[in-house]
């Protein structure tokens, strides 16, 4: 018997890796969640083309003692579903690489050493069962098999997950599992991968949630009563998740023919009271521009997501970027406020968007819940969303007959009425108007009502979410990012090698906090960590502070940032001084 291939104390990444229709993502969502009934802590992301059969698509699942939110470049374990995996792979696979599979069909003439390559008759077994339609599962019954999980739990959870299948389809899965079982638990015996063990920090409570999902739980403890969209990769999660809760909320959600009718759909709902919401991606928002601009006129709230993947037109449509912040910055023509929060990981993603309708109608403006492909594709083992630590807020006024919708008010905020709520007559409309909303040409008028508006951003940025600091509070050197790039960053910077490093993560990135600049002025050096090709958030800091950062590292490819890509790409510009792009 050979030696352990690979000593692993605290942390596992396990890629999955075949084509499109092959069941990758079942796999993906079985195995998570028997790791996280296991004790594990589990992060899961997602690379995959823009086709519905095949292709090479892939799934990263880090199986950790610590919680985990951030992909990482190597690779300890691969699952190879076809021929072309490794080569897709080949990038990621290193000497310490195992890969699992079936070497007649995968491996045939493949350079992996033999030592690293444990075969197992995945096509084989899945014929005994049914077909090679079966091969996904005789995977996850190797896989539960080499944790050890709990067969007859697992047994269960297949009968939850497949309920709505037929059940001979289901006993074929079961039975797909069971028979790969007995091989993953040969492969643990022999003693060549030692496995991470069950964190100590394990709650019952805790969830397996993904991106897509948490925006649509925060919506749902926001308030939120409508949903008007059209669907667009990848913010399509959002949508099918609500829609799926409609019927258990007090929620409507609406399939519009297109984005513009989406926006203007809810800017009616939100008019008649509804705390209105819309998800769509850069596309779609290019269609909602002057719906926002409408928002800003009638000051009307909508909270409003937007998943980010790579442009310009369709793009990459599967694939990942922060490339939209300018657009949804100066989305609408016009001037008047508005407010950007950016989620770092799942957690925040409740929190903010939850947050959002607050704001929205607070301050009657449209808040912007800002995304990515990555983040909303992600799954992670988080603690049970706190509901008690989330309240919903109500700025409606009861109007009487003498009620004026756009009042000239000292603060810009007019009092806000719904029609039927009072005596009062509720006006709007997308012409320049008076306090009534009966259109005008007084160009007086128009200076003060602009004014109006735009004294509320005074009120916005008394509220401005602070930055929330990674690394050294000491720093020397200071790194900045904004949205997904959270947890990558924050667990780069936990390497010895950057000890006098500090980072400021930002989930709220319009408007900016007006401290940033006394953290700039600390640091000897300045750099910031984004996923696009011309650091729109570090223009975005330069405009706000007067203080251009000094370095950028950038990633513009499609695929998420890994921790090793931001380490270096920050170790790179301290050594030698110069950009990493």
């Amino acid at each position: 018997m050979r030696e352990s291939l690979r000593s692993l104390s605290d942390d596992l990444s396990l890629v999955l890796c075949g084509e499109a229709g092959q069941g990758i993502k079942t796999v993906e969502q079985i195995l998570a969640q028997g790791l996280k009934q296991a004790g594990y802590h589990v992060f899961a992301s997602s690379e995959f083309m823009s086709r519905i059969r095949g292709g090479s698509n892939s799934t990263e699942i880090r199986i950790s003692t610590r919680r985990r939110a951030a992909p990482v470049g190597r690779i300890d374990l691969c699952i190879p579903f076809h021929a072309q995996a490794l080569e897709h792979l080949k990038n990621r696979l290193s000497e310490e690489t195992v890969v699992i599979g079936d070497q007649q069909n995968i491996c045939r003439d493949c350079s992996i050493n033999s030592a690293r390559f444990l075969d197992v008759p995945f096509a084989e077994i899945a014929t005994d069962v049914g077909g090679p339609r079966f091969l996904n599962m005789v995977a996850v019954g190797v896989l539960t098999g080499l944790f050890a999980l709990d067969h007859e739990k697992l047994k269960e959870y297949l009968k939850q997950y497949f309920a709505r299948k037929d059940e001979k389809v289901v006993e074929n899965n079961i039975a797909a599992v069971a028979k790969g079982y007995p091989e993953g638990v040969k492969i643990r015996e022999t003693g060549r991968l030692r496995l991470p063990s069950p964190c100590g920090d394990f709650r019952e409570s805790d969830i397996l949630c993904g991106g897509a999902e948490a925006v649509g739980f925060g919506a749902l403890a926001g308030g939120c009563t409508f949903l008007a969209s059209y669907p667009m990769s990848p913010s399509t999660g959002v949508m099918v998740f609500l829609a799926g809760q409609a019927d258990k909320q007090d929620l409507i959600v609406e399939q519009a023919e297109d984005e513009i009718s989406a926006i203007n759909m809810a800017l009616g709902a939100s008019y008649a009271g509804a705390r209105s919401f819309v998800t769509t991606s850069g596309g779609g928002l290019a269609l909602m521009t002057e719906g926002i601009s409408l928002a800003g006129m009638i000051e009307t709230p909508i909270v409003v997501h937007v998943a980010q993947r790579p442009g310009p037109a369709t793009g990459l449509p599967t694939r990942t970027e922060q490339g939209d912040l300018e657009m949804v910055l100066y989305a609408g023509h016009g001037e008047f406020p508005r407010i950007i929060l950016a989620p770092g990981d799942v957690e925040e993603a409740f929190l903010l968007t939850a947050k959002a309708f607050n704001l929205a109608e607070k301050f009657q403006v449209p808040v912007f819940v800002l995304t990515d492909q990555f983040l909303m594709d992600a799954a992670a083992d988080v603690p049970a969303f706190d509901l008690d630590a989330v309240t919903i807020e109500h700025h409606v006024v009861r109007t009487d007959r003498s009620y004026r919708r756009f009042a000239l008010t000292e603060s810009g905020l007019s009092p806000r009425g719904i029609p039927g709520f009072g005596e009062g007559l509720v006006g709007v409309d997308s012409d320049e108007h008076d306090e009534e909303a009966h259109i005008t040409e007084d160009l007086s008028l128009r200076t003060r009502m602009v004014d109006k508006r735009l004294r509320k951003s005074g009120l916005i940025e008394r509220e401005i979410l602070p930055p929330t600091f990674l690394g050294n509070e000491n720093y020397r050197i200071l790194v900045l990012c904004w949205g997904s790039m959270l947890h990558a960053v924050r667990e780069a910077l936990e390497q010895p090698r950057f000890a006098d490093v500090g980072g400021l993560h930002f989930k709220q990135v319009h408007p900016l906090p007006e401290n940033l600049v006394k953290y700039l002025e600390r640091a000897e050096k300045t750099l910031v960590v984004e996923s696009n090709a011309t650091s729109q958030f570090g223009r975005l800091v330069a405009l706000r502070t007067g203080r251009a950062l000094d370095h950028a590292v950038l990633k513009y490819s499609g695929e998420a940032f890994t921790v090793e890509e931001v380490a270096e790409g920050i170790a790179g510009i301290l050594n030698e001084g110069v950009s990493h792009e």
